[in-house]
């Protein structure tokens, strides 16, 4: 049986919430290298009886959407399954792409004589604030998921119900040549 309304469906949705997962990183201006919003995309795998669907992104974007907790406080994302300090996460991993980050944009800190600190130091200060503080969630990835599997189960059912009814009128025809 060929799926191709059911792959029309969830091609449909999964290119919907791509489109609009990369839309938000670039309006909540968090698309500074553009790596995370290059690598999110999909794959989808249609077989004879059966079909999977994967959202792909970096890593990192999963820690972007839902937030992290930080080592002293929990306040900008208390519902985030994660938390930093927890040694699970890969050690210098936040320093690097902070100090990648600060170096992009140019961005330096002044010291109190008004002389520009480096970019080192101040990658530094922000890494060790983050690290304290923790990451607000951006949800750039959930909301638009969230609201096209909303309407994904009843799109599924018609386009699954129009490959079977196409699947039987074709079986159908076949059988009463004979």
């Amino acid at each position: 049986m060929q799926l191709e309304k059911t792959r029309d469906a969830l091609n449909k949705f999964a290119k919907y919430v791509v489109q609009q997962s990369k839309s938000n990183l670039t309006k909540s201006d968090k698309n500074v290298s553009k790596e995370l919003y290059n690598s999110i995309g999909y794959k989808l795998n249609v077989s004879k009886n059966s079909f999977g669907l994967d959202l792909v992104m970096q890593d990192y974007g999963v820690f972007q959407d839902k937030g992290v907790k930080g080592k002293t406080s929990s306040a900008k994302a208390p519902n985030s399954p994660f938390k930093f300090g927890s040694g699970t996460g890969k050690k210098g991993g936040l320093t690097n792409g902070i100090d990648k980050w600060v170096r992009r944009r140019g961005f330096q800190f002044r010291d109190n004589k008004g002389k520009f600190l480096s970019y080192q130091s101040t990658a530094f200060l922000i890494t060790r604030s983050i690290y304290n503080k923790g990451i607000k969630p951006s949800m750039f990835f959930t909301k638009p998921f969230e609201k096209a599997f909303a309407g994904l189960n009843e799109d599924l059912i018609q386009a699954f119900a129009l490959d079977v009814t196409k699947f039987m009128e074709t079986t159908i025809k076949d059988n009463f040549k004979k």
